[in-house]
């Protein structure tokens, strides 16, 4: 294919090629060709020029496809367009030529065609240029029309149509030509021809006036009979002609002056919608003859003629826009409202065209109000709306009043009006359904009176108005929950007060039911009780339906349907009435058949009628029950349920005999009765109805062909019988459009009408399928029939085999013996029936029977593969195929794809091919590639043969589609054949008519399957791949050109295939082009395919993606639709556009998805444009004027002024790029602001760092930070927290919330010591005080809480006064729910205000939290003193503060969290204790709610236990609440039960046993979660709980209880380490581990006050007899399970064990020590093994002498462990913590009491001799790696030992031994650093008291010590460490003189003298002395002032035996006398002080 890319055509190259290779070639030329011109230049171009067009010209002789004629065409324009113009009129000659030739031969046709394209195209580039031939041109192309056949046809009409483009106003003269030409062609019998005519008239309408003027009505005429018989390509096009050319009509008001000659009509509005209109009430037929008909009152418009109408009244608006719909919305809406008014009565004649007459006016409602116009308009409509059902009804009031006169006229006027009420009043619900909460304001403004309106119509005497306003009423409660419960109210009031009028019994129960049916969307419920007025009105109706005959059907009726309604609300409500139900429905059945038998004798047809009725509703509500609560259908139950099913089955098989004794007045009531009966029983299990199965098969059978069917609904029956991928070659009826609502009662059939509501009452609470629109039930008749066909397919698998065969023999004898018409019903029915049957038996795994079985099934499903209904083959194949699947037999499988050959060999009729063709197909798809790859040969030979049958495009497009299955369920088998179907799929794209798009589509799909089949191997470079995937994509191009839009969308999928595959080889910037043009596509099924793509790109290349929409967008003029505005907004925005606009569901979710890909890619990079595109979005929000302005403004006179605007309306009009978003595109836009934030957080870090971004911004100007964009993100919040609609202030709250918790710690750089938000807090203030109204909704009061604690929380504000603000709102929620339960709302259901209620306690308890948190860190001494004393001062007056802030309300508080945990203790019990629970619930939830309540609890308990552990313990557990008794009285609701018995209050309980109580209640709650952690448990509730349990511990009265009962204290060690091993969060296992040190210290105390009370008790006694206190009491044995010490040392070696492998012996394979190098742990695992080690050194406290033998061992290997595997060297000599932290055990271990204890004491001394070696061994190289160690660190645990163990562990000479020669050692270390460490710890074991310790020490370091300073004291020190050594080594010194006994002082001051005099300097070297000599020199002279006056004998004498020592010494004093008078005392204070303290912080341990 390389060759084919070259500006000329490689003729010789092409030469070589066979036939389809050659097409392929050419194709692929011009493609590159047609790229190559745009980018060659002007010069090169003029030089190929000549040689080019001939080549051009000379494939119009090779008979070119459709694709390339087309491609041919455009290449020569653009050639002509960009090089010389001469030759173009030769070309034009020649393309007339070839027109004009006679040869009429299929083989000419190609190549006259492509010159007739070829015309088109260069007129279409070259336009005005051409001017002087364009006549001829014309007039030759028009008569060459006269003679085409269709293709002919179209491709002219096409032509012309580009003609007509290119010269503009200049092709005047031939207008009316066209004009003609393409009025025959409009009513075509080619719908093709059609399509193209229309297109060429609406390019045409453009220059010629007379079309919207003089010709108007004839155009209009025309249209509607193009509409005739169309097929709904034809429908979209003459309907956007006919609506164009009208809207034409009516904006052309003003004619330029150059069309004033002719004389121009002008046309009002009222004209045109009269002229549309008489095209919807009479057709085509015109005015003239419609009348005779109307007279004989026979013609009714075609169905088709209305549906086009009402698409082009829908185009009709759309063009005219939005505003214009605003002015004239009033003339409008009762336009199209008469359509189906009386006055026509012929459009309302039968029900049937009623139904579809309101069908199409709701839709032409839909479409333009619902999207056309902003939520404003919308408003403005719903008004308009409502005035004219006020109208409509005040007419029909006037009637009903009227008395007696005219009664008939009466009625006639009452039916008048009642299809305009329906309109009107599901429009209006569907507009207040799309609006959402935004519509409050227009409820409660009266003078609209919304809600009388349509309650006022519940009454109409016409059941479809009642219904109408029913649905009306569901919408209005699913749009605002708030109003359910009072709409609800107000119609059970109405229905009790009006029982006796028969209109008031049905309206208002089918509202009640409505509303019912409308709970299930508000997640806010209702109030449970109403579930009981509901069901006693219910009962009550049932009860009194016999009382009065003239009500007792519609009372009948009404119980039942509430009744039915009432199951919808689940089990929670329907638990506590089943009884009852059950009992009704146990009554309304006769208890036996001989009951039965009497009850036939008995009555008349309207008893009858009323049983029928009353049964029919039994059986609905227990169908209802069924489903919505299957939850309670328990066995006994199942049990209760079952006994009146028998009977209903003996009526159903009597219903036939009943309707022959009493008339056919029974005959609508019985099919009714049928039709539930089968709808329950398809619910029910088959074997609850065993014995009735015979009957029940038998009734079906009859059923199924009964003689008095009329109608073949096969539109309804087969779809879901079909296999969803084979409906797409049916009827593109059945394909989703945008259409679907009208365009199915085309699908039905005349004689069919639509679903709609009135034909099954009992629908109206269901919920639909599509969401928001009307349910839309079938007639019964024929929804009998659709029930029977599922039953029957449940039953027939039940039944016995030879029951089985004898009914499939029946129904294929039925079908033999009737005839024609009927026959094809029954065969209908019967086929439907065996599929239901045979997929049922398939997904349930299921047998088939004996062989006999075969025989009638195949027979049947054989004769409707040759039947002429598509739909009935299709469904036909698939029983074909799973008839194969059901027996599972290979013979069988063969012996069936067999009989397919045979009969694809030998028929000839279109029928049979396409059938069998479709049939081999699905058989794969069941069975997988039959396995044997010689059928796989065979069939797909015969599909090929099949697919190129040009004669008969259906077998083409059934064969292929065939194909497409057969090559997915080969898979891999398929790859022998991959390259000739690829060829053959090429050939037939390159050479089909685009007419037939249908083989187009299937010709696609298979394209798609073979991409899937080559999968990932399309990536291969190997010759072969390459072609392939040429092939692949070159077919793709060819479909992208294809007129068809489901032909482009299969072209999208195809190249989505491929781009997952073989990404490198897609073009991505050809694709984005190809999906942005397509964007707005009216197919819904192409944009479908557009966002599928798109999703997929997206995920990969968000920004290249991005780049090309963009570049495109700049470069293209014409090509993209107007209304994708990516030139401006970008794809994004353009996305953003869409998804406000569209209505499709899962359109709507691929575009978030779509969206959420770019932003999780791009938002970071292009932060600013994301943002603007938000905050556009959200700035309709503003344009409400009811936002509310805000009251702070006054307050804050210094505030900046943009954000003060932000409060207030906006003013300014510039325009946004988004007219009036929805309610649900702003909700998306706040989560996108919220995604951003996020999106941030894990990119720069100066996103939240503004100083940091400032500067970064000043650098490079490019760079942009969210920081930068707070007043924004505020703006933004707060637009969205203050809106009308409930969802979008969540959105907004929750952004809110974000924007807290991320930007609260950001400080202000311009004014340190405030934080960046502060400047906000009136914005902040104002969001949130709307939440807090009264009739704000319970879940935004509770999100809005939440933002009230995380603001208070975040420390923004630290002034008081400001932060009174938004604690006033919490306040003010704390007295709304003081009350409980009872007070709040009744407008939701209790789980509500439960909801509510926690939320206040839950932002309390956190405001609480940190209130106690922020006090205690300020009451600790401030550490360091770097805060300015200011800010200090304001802090700690905000800390205390909050906490006074609090205070205020603690008491109220602290009883409501109890109560509320008392609940959550109570809701997390098991269910086998349901029992126990109290009856009415608990403090905040109602017993009948609680499973609701469960969840508002699991979110806040955890915040709310951590508050009240804390409450407790400041509180000591004392009960000091003054009015707690009071408290009592005046709430006995809330038993605040930790002090009061459920029983009475008379036994009030001790002080001590509330506490006791309270203490169990947090322990019991914080065990219980912890025990058991849900996976999703939160980090927030395992931190506040674990958080709880330290407040709980730290005070001594809980310790006590957890100390004394040890039971509890190793069952909590247990959780926790639980909770150590499944959470690897350190902070948690840090928290746990605090709580761990804690019970230890509890247990310690617990020991001790033990010990100690034992000692005063036995104070006289001998000290031997006293018990041993502790664990290992006398023996030391720890049993485990029973030992506190065992749990704690198991979890704190888990700890240490993660963090340090190497200290388990198991793992490093040895006890012994191995050597590993030692290493640093992170930040926290150093924290968890310091904290580890401090519980461990505190565990020996716990235990009993001997206990403490046991444990010993383990504790030192672990401690000493720690200290050897992390004793790294650090700079400075520093210890790592986790080796300060050992030491510190070490420590406290050492200088346990255990150790001298006499009991113990050998023992210890032994092992703590043993860990001393360990130590000492450390130093001992291991393969040479003992310098890793650190030396400091293993010095000084043994300096740790020599000091704080008894003298006998170290003083044995083999230790003491080594020890001193460690100490020598490292005195010889080079590293300064070492030797200062060691000069202090010896000081520090020189000073010891006991000399049996130290003086072995000093006897054999002094000399060395000395030796070293004399050393230092010759060379002079340089530098500060050695000046530091020094000083060392002269404390020592001072030190030992201190200890020295008197006889050998004198030696050591003589040699301490002369080392500190040699420092002195007298004056003059002073001066020139460096720093460190005048340091020295002042340390000298300073240690010597002090000397002397101690040791003053000593001093003279060596003073006196050294006179040069004694003058150097006197003249440094002289010298210094005045300096040193200043000097010592400062220097006291800087330099040594300074040194002493930072050693006592780094040895603190000594």
């Amino acid at each position: 294919m390389e060759l084919a890319h070259s500006l000329l055509l490689n003729e010789e190259a092409y030469n070589q090629l066979g036939e389809v290779q050659k097409a392929e070639f050419i194709f692929d030329w011009l493609r590159y060709l047609e790229k190559l011109l745009l980018a060659t230049s002007r010069n090169d171009v003029k030089e190929k020029q000549k040689t080019l067009v001939e080549q051009l010209l000379s494939l119009l002789n090779s008979s070119p496809g459709p694709p390339t004629r087309k491609l041919l065409a455009k290449n020569l324009g653009v050639l002509y367009s960009i090089g010389d113009t001469f030759s173009v009129y030769e070309t034009i000659d020649k393309c007339n030529d070839l027109i004009r030739s006679k040869d009429d031969s299929p083989s000419y046709l190609p190549t006259k065609l492509a010159a007739v394209v070829c015309l088109g195209s260069l007129y279409k580039k070259l336009g005005r240029m051409l001017v002087n031939t364009f006549t001829g041109t014309v007039g030759n192309i028009l008569k060459a029309m006269k003679s085409a056949e269709s293709q002919g046809r179209y491709e002219i009409m096409l032509s012309l149509q580009n003609i007509l483009n290119g010269l503009g106003a200049a092709a005047t003269p031939c207008h009316r030509d066209v004009y003609k030409a393409a009025k025959s062609c409009l009513t075509d019998r080619s719908m093709a021809v059609r399509c193209a005519a229309a297109k060429c008239l609406l390019e045409l309408q453009k220059e010629a006036i007379f079309m919207w003027s003089t010709d108007l009505d004839s155009v209009a005429t025309l249209c509607f009979k193009s509409f005739e018989g169309s097929n709904y390509d034809v429908r979209i096009s003459v309907s956007k002609l006919l609506g164009t050319v009208l809207a034409k009509a009516i904006i052309s008001k003003h004619p330029g002056a150059a069309v004033s000659r002719q004389s121009i009509r002008r046309v009002s509005l009222e004209e045109v919608l009269e002229l549309l209109g008489t095209g919807f009430l009479r057709g085509s037929s015109g005015f003239l003859r419609a009348s005779g008909d109307m007279l004989k009152g026979t013609s009714s418009v075609s169905r088709d003629v209305r549906v086009g109408v009402t698409q082009a009244y829908v185009v009709f608006v759309s063009t005219l826009g939005g505003t214009w719909l605003e002015k004239n919305f009033a003339a409008f809406l009762s336009h199209i409202l008469s359509l189906v008014s009386q006055s026509h009565p012929k459009a309302t004649q039968t029900q049937t065209d009623a139904v579809c007459g309101r069908r199409c006016v709701s839709f032409i409602l839909r479409a333009t109000i619902g999207g056309l116009l902003g939520e404003k308009a919308q408003i403005a409509a719903a008004k308009d709306i409502c005035q004219a059902i006020w109208k409509l009804k005040k007419v029909m009031d006037a009637v009903m009043n009227d008395g007696n006169v005219e009664t008939r006229v009466g009625s006639t006027d009452v039916t008048a009006s009642q299809h305009m009420l329906v309109c009107a009043l599901q429009e209006l619900g569907n507009l207040l359904y799309s609006l959402g909460t935004t519509v409050a304001p227009l409820l409660q403004d009266s003078s609209a009176g919304i809600l009388d309106s349509v309650i006022s119509v519940i009454q109409h005497p016409s059941i479809s108005v009642r219904l109408a306003a029913a649905w009306c009423l569901h919408c209005i409660a699913v749009a605002l929950p708030s109003y359910l419960t009072p709409l609800l109210d107000r119609c059970l009031e109405r229905l009790t007060v009006l029982k006796s009028s028969p209109e008031a019994v049905t309206g208002f129960s089918f509202a009640v039911a409505a509303l019912l049916g409308a709970v299930k969307h508000c997640p806010l419920g209702i109030p449970h009780g109403k579930g009981k007025i509901i069901m006693t009105l219910a009962e009550d109706l049932l009860c009194s339906a016999v009382q009065n005959s003239r009500l007792s059907a519609q009372r009948t009726q009404a119980g039942w349907l509430l009744i039915a309604a009432l199951m919808t609300l689940g089990p929670a409500v329907v638990s506590h009435h089943l009884a009852r139900v059950l009992l009704l429905w146990k009554c309304v059945f006769p208890v036996s058949p001989k009951d039965l038998e009497t009850e036939k004798s008995r009555g008349d047809s309207f008893t009858w009628q009323v049983t029928l009725e009353g049964r029919a509703g039994a059986l609905c509500a227990i169908k209802s029950f069924v489903s919505h609560c299957g939850d309670l259908l328990t066995e006994e139950v199942i049990q209760r349920l079952l006994p009146p099913l028998p009977c209903a089955v003996d009526l159903l098989t009597q219903l036939s005999s009943v309707l022959k004794t009493y008339g056919s007045t029974l005959k609508t009531p019985s099919v009714v009765y049928r039709q539930r009966l089968y709808e329950l029983l398809i619910l029910l299990p088959p074997e609850t109805y065993e014995g009735n199965l015979c009957a029940v098969l038998k009734e079906l059978a009859a059923d199924l062909t009964a003689s008095d069917i009329q109608v073949a609904a096969s539109a309804f029956l087969l779809p879901p019988l079909c296999h969803q991928d084979d409906l797409v070659i049916l009827s593109p009826l059945l394909q989703e459009t945008d259409h679907r609502f009208i365009e199915e009662q085309l699908l039905l059939g005349n004689g069919i009408a639509c679903g709609s509501l009135e034909y099954d009452p009992y629908s109206i609470y269901e919920k639909d399928v599509e969401g928001d629109s009307v349910p839309k039930p079938l007639p019964p008749i024929l929804s009998v029939i659709s029930s029977a066909v599922k039953l029957f397919g449940v039953v027939c698998a039940h039944v016995g085999e030879a029951q089985r065969l004898f009914i499939l023999e029946q129904l294929l004898d039925s079908i033999k013996h009737s005839k024609g018409a009927r026959q094809q019903i029954v065969q209908l029915h019967v086929v439907s029936s065996l599929s239901s049957f045979l997929k049922y038996l398939a997904v349930s795994k299921g047998n088939l029977g004996p062989e006999e079985m075969r025989r009638p099934a195949l027979a049947l499903v054989m004769g409707a593969l040759e039947s002429p209904n598509p739909l009935l083959r299709c469904a036909a194949a698939e029983a074909w195929a799973r008839l194969a699947q059901v027996v599972d037999d290979g013979a069988f499988t063969a012996a069936l794809a067999q009989v397919s050959f045979d009969k694809l060999k030998s028929a000839r009729d279109v029928v049979t091919r396409a059938g069998y063709s479709l049939a081999l197909g699905s058989l794969h798809r069941y069975l997988g590639g039959i396995s044997s790859s010689q059928h796989l040969n065979s069939c797909v030979g015969i599909l090929y043969t099949l697919s190129q049958d040009t004669t008969s495009p259906d077998v083409q497009t059934w064969a292929l589609h065939s194909l497409s299955l057969i090559i997915d369920s080969a898979g891999p088998l398929y790859h022998m054949q991959v390259e000739p179907t690829l060829s053959l799929i090429i050939m037939l794209l390159l050479n089909v008519p685009p007419t037939h798009a249908e083989v187009h589509q299937s010709l696609g799909r298979c394209l798609n399957a073979l991409i899937t089949t080559l999968g990932p191997e399309l990536q291969g470079n190997s010759t072969s791949i390459s072609t392939l995937r040429t092939s692949c994509l070159l077919g793709c191009a060819v479909m992208q050109d294809n007129p068809d839009c489901l032909v482009q969308a299969q072209a999208i999928s195809c190249l989505q295939q491929l781009h997952m595959f073989a990404p490198r080889h897609v073009n991505l910037s050809n694709l984005v082009s190809c999906l942005c043009v397509n964007l707005c596509s009216p197919y819904l099924l192409l944009r479908r395919a557009v966002l599928a793509c798109l999703r997929q790109l997206v995920q990969r290349e968000a920004a290249e993606v991005s780049e090309h929409a963009v570049m495109l967008a700049k470069d293209s003029r014409e090509e993209l639709t107007p209304d994708a505005n990516i030139r401006e907004v970008g794809l994004e925005g353009a996305l953003l556009t869409l998804l406000d606009k569209e209505t499709d569901q899962k359109l709507c979710h691929d575009i978030k998805e779509t969206l959420n890909h770019m932003l999780t890619s791009m938002a970071v990079d292009k932060l600013s444009f994301w943002l603007k595109l938000c905050k556009d979005v959200l700035a309709a929000s503003a344009d409400f004027t009811t936002v509310t302005c805000v009251d702070t403004m006054q307050e804050e006179e210094g505030d900046k002024g943009d954000d003060a605007s932000v409060l207030t309306t906006r003013n300014d009009d510039k325009s946004y790029p988004y007219t009036n978003p929805r309610w649900a595109t702003r909700v998306f836009a706040a989560e996108c602001v919220c995604r951003i934030i996020n999106q941030c957080e894990n990119a720069h870090s100066a996103h939240f760092d503004i100083a940091l971004a400032q500067e970064m911004k000043k650098r490079d100007s490019r760079n942009d930070f969210l920081v930068l964009h707070l007043a924004d993100l505020i703006r933004m919040a707060f637009m969205a927290a203050t809106d009308h609609s409930d969802q979008l202030r969540l959105s907004g709250l929750e952004t809110l919330l974000v924007v807290i918790r991320r930007f609260a710690a950001i400080p202000e750089p311009e004014f340190p010591g405030h934080v960046i938000l502060e400047q906000y807090q009136a914005n902040v203030g104002a969001a949130l005080r709307p939440a807090f109204t009264s009739e704000t909704p319970p879940d935004v009061t509770a999100k809005a809480c939440q933002v009230c604690s995380a603001w208070i929380a975040s420390g923004v504000v630290s002034d008081l006064n400001d932060l009174r603000r938004v604690h006033q709102l919490l306040v003010s929620s704390l007295t709304k729910i003081q009350a409980g339960k009872e007070a709040l709302s009744h407008l939701y259901n209790e789980s509500a205000s439960t909801m509510e209620i926690l939320a206040v306690l839950k932002a309390w308890a956190e405001v609480y939290i940190i209130a106690v948190e922020r006090h205690k860190s300020h009451r600790q001494p401030l550490k360091t003193t770097t805060c300015s004393e200011e800010s200090v001062r304001n802090g700690s007056y905000s800390s205390d503060g909050l906490l006074d802030l609090v205070h205020t309300d603690l008491g109220t508080l602290s009883r409501l969290w109890l109560a509320a945990l008392q609940d959550f203790a109570l809701l997390t019990l098991p269910s086998e204790f349901a029992s126990q629970l109290p009856v009415e619930g608990g403090a905040f939830y109602t017993a009948e709610t609680s499973e609701n309540a469960k969840l508002h609890y699991y979110s806040s308990w955890a915040l709310i236990l951590h508050a009240t552990a804390l409450w407790l313990t400041t509180t000591g557990f004392v009960v000091a609440d003054p009015d707690e008794g009071a408290s009592h009285l005046s709430r006995p609701v809330t038993p605040t039960s930790m002090c009061q018995g459920s029983s009475s209050g008379a036994t009030v309980k001790s002080p001590e046993d509330v506490c006791t109580d309270r203490f169990h209640l947090i322990l019991g709650i914080s065990v219980e979660f912890l025990c058991s952690l849900r996976s999703d448990a939160t980090m927030e509730s395992i931190t506040a709980c674990l958080h709880a349990l330290q407040a709980l511990l730290d005070v001594p009265w809980p310790r006590s209880k957890i100390g004394s009962d040890q039971d509890l204290g190793i069952e909590l060690l247990n959780v926790l380490h639980r909770v150590i091993l499944t959470r690897e969060s350190p902070s948690i296992q840090l928290a746990s581990l605090e709580v761990v040190r804690q019970i230890i210290c509890a247990a310690q105390e617990h020991v001790k006050e033990k010990r100690r009370s034992a000692e005063v008790d036995d104070g006289a006694a001998e000290k031997e007899t006293l018990p041993e206190f502790g664990e290992g009491k006398d023996t030391g044995g720890l049993v485990p399970g029973k030992s506190l010490v065992f749990a704690t040392l198991e979890l704190c070696v888990c700890i240490l064990v993660r963090q340090l492998p190497e200290l388990n012996p198991k793992l490093t394979g040895s006890p012994g020590v191995k050597a590993t190098k030692p290493q640093v742990l992170s930040e926290d695992g150093s924290r968890l093994v310091s904290a580890a080690l401090v519980i461990l050194s505190e565990l020996p406290a716990v235990c009993s002498p001997e206990g403490s033998i046991s444990i010993l061992p383990t504790i030192l290997y672990l401690t000493i462990g720690v200290l050897r595997e992390t004793a790294v060297k650090l700079p400075g000599g520093q210890l790592s913590s986790t080796v300060a932290a050992s030491l510190q055990a070490l420590k406290g271990i050492l200088s346990s009491p255990m150790a001298r204890a006499e009991k113990s004491h050998t023992a210890w001394t032994d092992l703590l001799r043993s860990a001393l070696t360990t130590i000492l061994d450390c130093w001992d190289p291991v393969d040479g790696t003992h310098q890793e160690l650190d030396e400091i660190s293993l010095l000084t645990a043994v300096t740790v030992f020599i000091l704080s163990t008894s003298p006998e562990v170290t003083t044995i000479p083999c230790l003491q031994k080594r020890c001193i020669e460690k100490f020598k050692a490292t005195l010889e270390i080079k590293d300064p650093v070492v030797q200062i460490k060691t000069y202090q710890l010896l000081l520090s074991i020189f000073q010891y008291p006991n000399p049996a310790v130290s003086y072995p020490y000093i006897y054999s370091l002094v000399s060395s010590i000395v030796e070293k300073l004399q050393e230092i004291d010759k060379r002079k020190p340089e530098d500060t460490t050695e000046l530091q050594i020094f000083q060392e080594g002269i404390k020592v010194l001072e030190a030992l003189v201190a200890i020295a006994e008197e006889q050998h002082r004198s030696q050591l001051v003589a040699c301490l003298l002369p080392i500190l005099i040699s420092f002195l300097l007298d004056d003059n070297a002073l001066g020139s002395a460096t720093s460190v000599m005048k340091n020295l020199h002042d340390f000298a002279l300073q240690n010597l002032m002090q000397i002397g006056p101690q040791y003053s004998s000593v001093f003279k004498n060596v003073m006196a035996s050294s006179p040069a020592l004694k003058a150097r010494l006197e003249a440094a004093i002289r010298g210094n006398q005045e300096n040193v008078q200043v000097k010592i005392p400062t220097s006291k204070h800087t330099k040594n002080p300074g040194k002493n303290v930072s050693i006592q912080l780094k040895t603190n341990f000594l």
